[in-house]
């Protein structure tokens, strides 16, 4: 254990059981150091929660680590967000090969968290590739590389922690799934509690070694505990009653895959070891399915996670009568599964009547509403049908954050073309061509090329970035008749889960009335944009000139903030503005000033009718973007990508 007793030591870290409440997420963090395998824990909470401090008051409790230079406390490692994939894994030591001839390799973060702790604060921000790189070292508890003529294997047991801000985005399902568990951590609204919080808090500041004195012997009991689980943990006995309630939890919940009913095993057996017991039971397979399951029922991006009180308790009811029969021979001895993978989002049948999608993600029904005149304020109802939509992308290439919307440069995609630049991989042909013009000076006629350091040239690659995708919905009176505003809501849904999807962030602005109003600032949470949607009022007049400039000011803001992430406006409409002295015109020079700025725009043609004015293809041409007809926005029914104007 790396708590220390005594001695002149740097400043302590908070201790781990001075922490007030959080209990499901110290005991995930401990069953997780009980059994690496379990495949980390992801820790979903608003900000100001202690997510950080429980992490880094962890490490200290982790057994010591013996190596080659003795014996030395386990590390906790930081994953920067913008970390590359070279310095995650490691790579070959390319100025050591140019200087000296020689293969090496140069380990990464997962190297050095081995044994230790692996923290990726605001995982959800990170790019997915990376994310599955750590999934896959912490399921196998091992990194391969092959890469650059250098196949290089090493050990990588640790315990992989992320966390994140929903507000800020979530993750895809898919990756959520390959989290062990999840937990959710909140702020106690008990008064009590959060004086306590705050006093402790405060106690540490004004003398830190005096208070960690003060839970040192808790500490060290936490930690004894922690190595006494590990050493019985391979003795503890899952049974076969136990493991057909695992199996009947999970099948009862009709999570995908097998990785639940895995997971759920090896944390139950954990917390069985962790209380000490040789023998896995009823309340340590609970345990597990609290920390296990909730994150895997969201299979919807709009989904929320969670597991209701209710629904587990009757589900361990319907498990215990399962558990009491006798098993029945093992139909499959090889143990293959034969279970499909569960589809990505957006990949079944775009069909109204077996597309998931087509449903609202609260489970009411996508029929509209009848409508109740153009004139009136209300709701704006239930969203119509949703699609497969089409490819909206920034023209150019950009540098933005990693996506799957527009092009970009970045530190991953093919490569095409060699840079001096320091930190960008290797151009091996670039190298080669570097150093071949330097043959001459170096005196080289005949034999091998002579390299040296300056010769190398690493590589610009060509991927995807997400975007700043900004929507303009025309909430007006006209809009709301002959229920056109649901197919228009049920359109943008489409959008926000193609946003989801491409890693953009997003925000939303609605035109009725007298003016426009940001209903949801730029956020990579579309889950929140959905929501805000579905409360969005409709009716009224339809000030688009408004709409047009407060989506222009909003773009130029988050420019200052985010340089390289380019922005999409995406505006809904008919075209019909109203209010005011000359709206059309008012609009047309609104627009002109999107177009004068750069802004990409597009603009969803959502007229409909027998007499058509033309209106949202006149404004189309005023932003200087794309146009697009509402019912050409799906995928399936248009093959050419919209491409906006520079």
């Amino acid at each position: 254990m790396a708590v220390q007793r005594s001695g002149s030591v740097p400043e302590p870290g908070y201790p781990f059981s001075a922490i007030v409440g959080q209990d499901q997420l110290r005991l995930s963090l401990i069953l997780c150091a009980v059994h690496p395998g379990i495949g980390g824990v992801l820790v979903r909470g608003e900000k100001g929660t202690a997510k950080s401090t429980v992490v880094r008051a962890l490490a200290t409790l982790l057994p010591a680590v013996e190596d080659e230079d003795g014996s030395r406390p386990a590390k906790l490692v930081e994953l920067p967000v913008g970390a590359t994939e070279d310095r995650v894994v490691g790579s070959i030591d390319l100025e050591k090969v140019l200087r000296d001839g020689e293969r090496a390799f140069q380990p990464g973060l997962l190297a050095a968290a081995h044994r230790g702790v692996l923290y990726v604060d605001e995982v959800n921000l990170l790019h997915d590739h990376l994310v599955d790189v750590l999934l896959d070292a912490a399921a196998m508890g091992r990194v391969h590389v092959e890469r650059d003529g250098v196949s290089h294997s090493h050990p990588a047991q640790f315990v992989l922690v992320g966390t994140m801000n929903p507000e800020e985005g979530e993750l895809r399902p898919q990756l959520l799934d390959r989290f062990g568990l999840a937990v959710e951590v909140t702020a106690s609204r008990d008064v009590d509690v959060r004086m306590n919080v705050v006093r402790r808090r405060m106690n540490y500041e004004r003398d830190p070694h005096a208070f960690a004195a003060a839970y040192r012997d808790d500490d060290i009991a936490v930690a004894e505990q922690i190595l006494a689980a590990r050493k019985i943990l391979d003795d503890v006995v899952l049974s076969d009653k136990e493991l057909r309630r695992i199996a009947a939890l999970c099948a009862s919940f009709d999570v995908d895959g097998m990785r639940a009913d895995l997971v759920l095993a090896r944390t139950a057996s954990a917390h069985a070891a962790w209380r000490g017991a040789s023998d896995v039971a009823e309340e340590d397979v609970r345990i597990a399915a609290e920390l296990a399951l909730p994150h895997r029922r969201r299979r919807d991006p709009f989904d929320e996670p969670g597991i209701d009180d209710k629904q587990l308790d009757e589900a361990m009811r319907d498990a215990a009568e399962q558990a009491e029969q006798q098993p029945d021979p093992d139909p499959d001895p090889d143990g293959g599964g034969g279970a499909p993978e569960p589809e990505a989002p957006g990949d079944a049948s775009q069909s109204p009547s077996s597309d998931p999608q087509s449903s609202d993600p609260h489970g009411e029904s996508t029929q509209p509403p009848p409508s109740s005149g153009t004139g009136s304020e209300k709701q704006a109802g239930t969203p119509g049908a949703q699609f497969r939509a089409r490819l909206l992308e920034v023209p150019g290439v950009g540098e933005g954050a990693p996506g799957r919307r527009s092009r970009s440069r970045s530190s991953h995609g093919r490569s095409v073309r060699p840079t001096a630049e320091a930190g960008k991989g290797l151009h091996l042909v670039g190298t080669l061509f570097a150093a071949a013009e330097q043959q001459v000076v170096r005196g080289r006629t005949v034999g091998r090329l002579k390299l040296e350091p300056a010769d190398l040239r690493g590589a610009i690659k060509e991927g995807r970035e997400g975007n700043l995708i900004v929507f303009v919905v025309d909430a007006s009176g006209s809009m709301a008749a002959r229920d056109r505003l649901s197919a228009v809501t049920g359109a943008v849904l489409s959008l926000l889960r193609d946003a989801y999807q491409r890693r953009d962030k997003v925000a939303v602005i609605t035109v009725r009335g007298t003016e426009a109003e940001t209903v949801l600032p730029p956020t990579s949470s579309v889950d929140v944009a959905v929501t805000r949607l579905r409360n969005m009022k409709t009716g009224g007049r339809s000030p688009l000139a408004q709409g047009f400039l407060k989506a222009r000011d909003l773009v130029v803001r988050e420019r200052v903030r985010d340089p390289l992430r380019r922005a999409l406006v995406v505006a809904l409409t008919d075209g019909r503005a109203t209010g005011g002295t000359d709206p059309v015109g008012r609009a047309r020079i609104a627009a002109g000033r999107i177009a004068s700025d750069k802004i990409a725009s597009v603009v969803v043609d959502c007229e409909s009718g027998m007499v058509r004015l033309g209106l949202a293809a006149d404004f189309a041409a005023c932003l200087g973007g794309g146009y697009v007809a509402l019912a050409d926005l799906s995928a399936e029914q248009v093959a050419a990508v919209v491409r906006a104007a520079a």
